[in-house]
């Protein structure tokens, strides 16, 4: 199962970004889990500078942008 995680305060962005995560994540058939964080010391852990973000399984994969579902996909497909 993957773990999916949005990392941002709530802005309509992040909103977005998980909205296209979710939206891959099922198109692909995956077996996952969503998370949003939005405590900003939980990010700054993370490494992350920009947000929205997104992890997978704990990797910060994109960040600073909200990527198409297509290229989220691309990227949960690995």
């Amino acid at each position: 199962m993957k773990k999916i995680q949005v990392l941002g305060g709530g802005c309509p962005k992040c909103g977005k970004l998980y909205e296209h995560a979710e939206a891959a994540a099922k198109e692909l058939g995956l077996e996952y889990e969503m998370e949003k964080i939005s405590d900003f010391d939980r990010i700054a852990e993370m490494g992350v500078m920009s947000t929205p973000a997104l992890a997978v399984d704990g990797k910060v994969r994109f960040e600073g942008r909200v990527p198409t579902v297509e290229s989220l996909k691309e990227e949960l497909s690995k």
